[in-house]
């Protein structure tokens, strides 16, 4: 299947007078905070965003999703499970963003998911958070085997919420499940905060891949429905023919957007 990765290395861009060599890992990207975020959501285009690398596929639609959660917690292992099928056992902390593609159908349209890794350290929340802007989706994700990292679920969601739109599709996600000896995190307890903050929920192990694919498949499916029953909404039949490399937001527009649209 697939898929196209992209590395900023944090570090390396502390130093601007680092030169690549034989022994950095690839590709070497040297990069600053002040980076835009790659678009929100777009249809198929010829002309590709300059931080968007594609695969040589088609797509009807792009959505960008992130990752987000305490390091530690296993978002590299859920991204690499569901983009290439691997599990790495000694995975390192993530040290700026990464991100990885993949396409999967939807109401027989390609639908490509750009699935963002930020890192769950401290000192690069600042980076990160600069990655929230143009996210339809976040997996919230937690350790089911670490209480702490599901009471840090509450400080992440509020930083996802106000850098991010306000109409972001939210799961939250109890990873490494295959711990159950471990586990310190109720599922009936989780299932409840989700409730009450309106989220989705699922319990996933990037292991041994239970649930991972379900995951994303069921919220790459509710950013869909919401695009489309907006189109719907709107009453644009031409919505599915929208011109490319168009931005699409899933916020309704306001009613000051309305008037100066002309609106009656």
């Amino acid at each position: 299947m697939a898929y196209a990765d992209f590395y900023v290395d944090v570090a390396l861009a502390r130093d601007r007078k680092r030169r690549p060599h034989s022994r950095d890992p690839l590709p070497f990207i040297v990069a600053t905070t002040s980076l835009p975020p790659p678009p929100l959501l777009f249809q198929n285009s010829n002309h590709l965003s300059p931080f968007t690398i594609m695969a040589n596929d088609e797509y009807d639609f792009l959505f960008k999703v992130v990752l987000i959660g305490d390091s530690g917690v296993g978002k590299s292992n859920l991204l690499s499970r569901f983009t290439r099928n691997e599990f790495n056992l000694d995975s390192k902390s993530t040290i700026g963003v990464e991100f990885a593609t993949r396409s999967i159908q939807v109401d027989a349209k390609t639908i490509k998911a750009q699935i963002w890794d930020t890192a769950g350290q401290e000192r690069y929340r600042a980076i990160t958070s600069a990655y929230y802007r143009g996210a339809v989706g976040a997996l919230l994700v937690y350790d089911i085997s670490k209480h702490q990292t599901y009471e840090n679920v509450t400080r992440w969601l509020k930083e996802l919420r106000d850098h991010a739109d306000s109409n972001i599709v939210i799961m939250l996600v109890g990873n490494k499940s295959d711990l159950r000896h471990l586990r310190a995190v109720p599922t009936e307890e989780a299932k409840q905060f989700a409730s009450e903050n309106n989220l989705s929920f699922i319990e996933t192990s990037a292991l041994d891949a239970s649930n991972v694919e379900l995951a994303f498949q069921n919220i790459l499916t509710e950013i869909y429905r919401i695009v489309s029953q907006k189109a719907l909404d709107n009453g644009d039949a031409a919505q599915a023919n929208i011109g490319a490399g168009t931005n699409i937001s899933l916020s309704h527009p306001t009613e000051e957007s309305a008037a100066k649209s002309g609106c009656c």
